[in-house]
C-alpha cells in the first residue's frame, strides 16, 4: 500500500458549545456561579467582597468653588496708574498689569487715596471705594 492510495477518514463534525439551547453546554457562563446565572446584575466596581481599587486610592481632600475669587485692585493703584478722566475696566486693567486674568471678575476696593475722575466699567465696587471714586468726581456704569 502507498500513500496515495490510503483513504481519509471525515472527521466528526466538532460540538459547537455556548450558543445556548440544546446543543450549547455552558454558553459561555462558566459552570456555578452568581455570574452564570440569567439576569445576574453586578457593579462593575464590585470585586466579591474584597476592599476595590477605588477604595485603595488616596482621596483629594477639601472643596473647590465653581465661582471664581475677585481679583482685588485698590483705589490707590487707579490714582496711580490713570490719568484724569481715563476709563477703568478689566481689559485695560490687565494692559497695564494690574490684574493677572481677564476670565476672573475684578472688585475694586477703598484702601488709599483717590484724587482723579476715573470712569469705572464692569467691574465690581466696594461700598468705601464708590465713596471715595464719587467723591472725587468719578462716575461708576
Amino acid at each position: 500500500m502507498q500513500i496515495h492510495q490510503l483513504k481519509v477518514k471525515p472527521k466528526k463534525s466538532r460540538k459547537r458549545v455556548g450558543r445556548g439551547g440544546k446543543k450549547g453546554t455552558y454558553s459561555g457562563r462558566g459552570i456555578k456561579g452568581q455570574k452564570s446565572r440569567s439576569g445576574a446584575k453586578i457593579n462593575p466596581i464590585f470585586e466579591g467582597g474584597r476592599s476595590t481599587l477605588i477604595e485603595h486610592l488616596p482621596k483629594m481632600r477639601g472643596f473647590k468653588s465653581p465661582y471664581p475669587k475677585n481679583q482685588v485692585v485698590n483705589v490707590e493703584k487707579l490714582n496711580k496708574y490713570f490719568q484724569e478722566g481715563e476709563i477703568v475696566n478689566p481689559q485695560i486693567l490687565h494692559e497695564r498689569g494690574l490684574i493677572s486674568k481677564m476670565k476672573m471678575p475684578v472688585k475694586i476696593l477703598g484702601e488709599g487715596k483717590i484724587t482723579k475722575k476715573l470712569v469705572i466699567k464692569k467691574c465690581l465696587v466696594s461700598e468705601k471705594a464708590k465713596e471715595k471714586i464719587e467723591a472725587a468726581g468719578g462716575k461708576i456704569i
